[in-house]
């Protein structure tokens, strides 16, 4: 079987964020990840992750003003200071929290922007990322997300994020493929997987089409999960899913 984070964005909202790591442990993970950490100190969060044994897998960006709709800022016209802070500090939390590879956010697509305009922006702020976090040993990670959950999200195919890996040239720049999104928009999850894994930094999971638990849906997970093991990948999949009822009650889907 993969080694599975728990996302404590979507799950184990029974109680405060701060408390979510004891009660992940408490279930048995070993790692988390969540969207991001900003709202808490660093060092609160990594007193927690020492204190319950658990490892940081992953955070986001910050995605700018994400009540408003944001959804990042690195193809976004005119915000390449802001995302250059936004690189620094979520540096900052990464050093501080052990964290070894960070999700970078590429944005809605502003009505009207000039889509290549926007693509040359997201290259270098991509460029830019990658330098920064190559020289704390981190990587980055890039993520097509489904155009039903986040409409006009600028990168939304497994050939668009591998085409614009190559563009970037970092050799710290991966894909992080979430089977959720995949399924969603392209199908096929397994070939996919087969052909691209030497470039993917991280794998989520979700059952489709609700994005609940994943031994529901219309996705064969165990198969999946097995065909992870078979091709060897090593990293950590994270549970990016909304729990039907209880966060507990639903995990007896890590018993495939």
């Amino acid at each position: 079987m993969p080694q599975f984070a728990a996302n404590l964005t979507m799950q184990f909202n029974e109680v405060p964020f701060i408390q979510r790591f004891r009660v992940a442990a408490d279930a048995g993970f070993k790692a988390v990840e969540f969207l991001f950490p900003y709202e808490f100190a660093a060092q609160d969060i990594a007193a927690e992750l020492q204190q319950h044994g658990l490892q940081n897998v992953l955070f986001n960006l910050a995605p700018g003003n994400w009540a408003a709709g944001e959804r990042g800022l690195a193809c976004l016209p005119g915000r390449q200071q802001e995302f250059r802070d936004s690189v620094r500090q979520a540096l900052d939390y990464a050093r501080v929290l052990g964290t070894p590879r960070l999700h970078v956010m590429a944005g809605i697509v502003p009505a009207g922007a000039d889509l290549q305009q926007c693509q040359q922006i997201y290259v270098e702020n991509l460029r830019h990322a990658c330098a920064e976090a190559a020289a704390h040993d981190i990587g980055c990670v890039i993520e097509p997300i489904n155009t039903r959950d986040m409409p006009g999200y600028f990168l939304s195919l497994q050939a668009q994020a591998h085409t614009l890996r190559e563009q970037v040239g970092a050799a710290n720049l991966q894909v992080q493929m979430d089977f959720y999104h995949v399924q969603i928009m392209e199908g096929d999850i397994a070939v996919k997987l087969r052909h691209y894994l030497p470039h993917i930094g991280h794998v989520q999971i979700a059952g489709v089409p609700d994005r609940h638990e994943p031994d529901t849906g219309e996705v064969n997970y165990p198969y999946l999960f097995r065909l992870l093991d078979e091709l060897g990948y090593k990293g950590w999949v994270g549970c990016e899913y909304r729990p039907a009822k209880g966060t507990v009650e639903g995990l007896n889907w890590m018993k495939f």
